[in-house]
């Protein structure tokens, strides 16, 4: 059976009218059986905390400018801020029901969390830790994805198939823009105002220009695309399997795959640091992170993290990569160390 919404099904799936997913967050399978070339790198990757946040932990992002962390909390409906000086949690902020997907745009320092349960964007102000809005989207909203520079967030609409085009400065929806089907993760890149989404049962990811609002291109991809990340200094795109171990490498130049790498057993999220190049995968049956080169296209090392590993978000200042560990309740922090 094909992974559909494996954090959804634990609190929306009635809501939605779907049958229960044969799948359960405490698989394990393990951590040895990835493969890692962390012996051939001169840097390494390590965990330097772990955090304890709400029930079933599903999402995060990180504002770079005030280091501070946003957790979404499946099953409290609830957002931990973490702090990044200190990595504690300095507040708990209630949302709508199921929140699972959470951007942030640095520029304004709001915060955009998909609740699943109740098909709305709770939006966050960063300054007060308060919901400011709350605006009605598509049917089961799973990512998001915000540009800073234009001020725009979409949201994919898993059930209805479609992303909604969010301005920030009205919290009203612009546009919706049908793609494949069941979209659950997209990425934007701001200096080209391009959106990539990842298509779950298309197996495709959807190329949207944030100029028209229309899709320009559709990439074939293998199957289960769940996570999707960009890196705008190159162009890159990144799309992490379901169900799959591999992470796909497209060009945003030419739309087309240029490269497959080998990761630990089903990665469902997948940052890049822009300025370093380096990609972090969350496996969630390995329990680990890949760490990727974007110059190579190789994997570095191979991090063991919690238990399920489902989201991860990197503060390219920092160098330090925040992992969501879904049946922990716990974030690991990933810092650069030197061999």
């Amino acid at each position: 059976m094909r992974l559909i919404q494996r954090a959804v099904t634990l609190v929306t799936v009635a809501a939605a009218g779907l049958a229960p997913a044969a799948t359960s967050l405490t698989v394990a399978a393990s951590a040895s059986s990835v493969r890692s070339t962390a012996q051939t790198v001169r840097h390494c990757t390590k965990v330097t905390a772990t955090i304890p946040v709400g029930s079933l932990p599903a999402g995060v992002a990180v504002d770079p400018g005030t280091k501070t962390i946003y957790v979404t909390n499946l099953r409290d409906n609830t957002v931990s801020v973490i702090s990044g000086r200190t990595n504690k949690v300095t507040a708990t902020i209630s949302v709508g029901s199921g929140p699972e997907g959470v951007a942030v745009n640095p520029a304004t320092k709001t915060i955009y969390v998909t609740n699943t349960g109740d098909n709305t964007v709770s939006v966050i102000s960063g300054r007060t830790n308060k919901v400011t809005a709350t605006i009605s989207v598509g049917s089961v909203p799973r990512g998001v994805a915000a540009n800073r520079s234009t001020k725009t967030t979409y949201v994919t609409n898993q059930l209805s198939n479609t992303v909604s085009v969010i301005s920030g400065r009205t919290n009203k929806v612009n546009a919706t823009i049908p793609v494949g089907l069941e979209p659950v993760a997209d990425a934007v890149n701001p200096d080209t105002k391009t959106v990539y989404v990842a298509n779950q049962f298309s197996d495709t990811v959807s190329v949207i220009s944030g100029r028209t609002n229309k899709v320009n291109a559709t990439i074939p991809v293998a199957t289960d695309p769940a996570g999707v990340a960009v890196n705008p200094n190159t162009r890159t795109i990144y799309v992490a399997y379901a169900n799959g171990s591999s992470v796909s490498v497209i060009s945003g130049r030419t739309n087309k795959v240029t490269a497959t790498i080998p990761v630990g057993f089903e990665p469902l999220a997948v940052a890049v640091n822009r300025n370093t190049r380096v990609i972090y995968v969350a496996n969630e049956f390995s329990n680990t992170v890949s760490v990727i080169s974007g110059r190579t296209n190789e994997v570095n090392a191979t991090i063991p993290v919690g238990a399920d590993p489902r989201a991860v978000a990197v503060n390219p200042d920092t160098k330090t990569a925040y992992v969501v560990n879904g049946s922990d309740n716990t974030v690991s922090v990933l810092s650069s160390c030197r061999r």
